[in-house]
């Protein structure tokens, strides 16, 4: 579609402010909504739900990552039930080939043509369970998907549906048998959410409501149903756009990612794109929290899982026992505050 000329873009009428506020407090109300859905079957994990709902918010993908048992695939199942959209599931293996997930060109003997069979891929919400348990080549083949939304078969570009999100999980204590996502693969997820082990509360509640017969396979038992759709998401992004930043806001961000990468305990620091994906989550939670500007407190809020992952400890620092996460909260302690 060509952009609109001048004379073109005086006769198109002017966005009414009041019909899309509406619209953007009827998108806010839906995906808080989502998040109760979400609560009906998996307990005291509200922070993971929330960077699904900001992962969805910018377009981007999501690494959940924690010990077995901890409702990682519940997660992201109990998400796509509560969302009108097109979820499909893949348990990545180590003989899993890239064909496996992004599709490939079947010959149909009747018509003596080759005909595309698309792979699972092909939907809008994947779930990518233990990606770290296929090779690099299985890997790599998502690498197009997520930065591009497109996948190329024979040399033809075929695009994804949008809303098109991976939630790719993988477990942080058992290492054999398994290939790490390299640096460049890791850059590509939004967001890098730790899913804890719930608390003594939260694990009564787990238990009770087992007790009371509630069956993680069975969601619609559950009575989790719909609750947003595509139409929604898109209302919402096109409120998150409008959420200004000021030109403090946005140095204060460059500032954090400079400041990780002279960090002594690193060997690599956040990079540009990993100052852009913190600006972007910090005005979709600005968004949900009910602002339409952004605050150096949501930049806070989004540093650790926007950052976590896009940056690389020294050995030394490793065995010394310092963490991604400690690294990041020192420098959120150093780095001024716009006022």
């Amino acid at each position: 579609m060509s952009a609109p000329t001048p004379e073109t873009a005086e006769l198109a009428p002017a966005a009414d402010p009041h019909v899309a506020a509406t619209n953007s407090d009827s998108a806010r109300a839906s995906l808080e909504t989502l998040r109760s859905e979400i609560a009906k079957a998996v307990v005291g994990q509200d922070p993971a739900v929330t960077g699904l709902v900001v992962a969805l918010l910018c377009r981007g993908h999501v690494l959940l990552e924690g010990v077995p048992g901890v409702a990682k695939t519940l997660l992201v199942r109990a998400l796509a039930a509560s969302l009108e959209l097109d979820t499909k599931r893949v348990q990545f293996t180590p003989d899993l080939m890239p064909s496996d997930v992004t599709g490939s060109l079947v010959y149909d003997a009747r018509t003596a043509e080759f005909s595309f069979q698309p792979g699972p891929v092909f939907t809008n919400l994947l779930l990518a369970d233990e990606i770290n348990r296929t090779p690099p080549k299985t890997q790599s083949s998502l690498l197009e998907a997520m930065e591009e939304r497109q996948v190329t078969i024979d040399g033809s570009p075929r695009p994804l549906p949008d809303p098109f999100l991976v939630a790719a999980t993988q477990n942080p204590v058992e290492y054999e048998g398994t290939y790490p996502l390299p640096e460049a693969q890791l850059d590509r997820f939004l967001l890098k959410l730790t899913v804890p082990l719930p608390s003594r509360e939260d694990e009564i509640n787990v238990l009770t409501r087992h007790a009371d017969g509630f069956n993680p396979r069975d969601l619609k038992a559950a009575g989790i149903r719909p609750v947003a759709g595509a139409a929604d998401l898109e209302a919402a992004r096109n409120a998150v756009a409008r959420t200004s930043v000021s030109p403090e806001i946005a140095a204060y961000v460059v500032d954090i990612c400079r400041a990780t990468r002279e960090s002594p305990s690193l060997t690599l620091g956040a990079s540009p794109r990993g100052a852009t994906a913190l600006l972007s989550t910090a005005r979709a939670w600005a968004w949900l929290t009910g602002r339409d500007y952004v605050t150096p407190d949501d930049v806070k809020a989004l540093a650790l899982p926007t950052l976590r992952h896009r940056i690389q400890l020294r050995p030394e620092a490793e065995m010394e026992g310092v963490t991604a996460d400690s690294v990041i909260t020192a420098v959120l302690a150093h780095v001024p505050v716009p006022r």
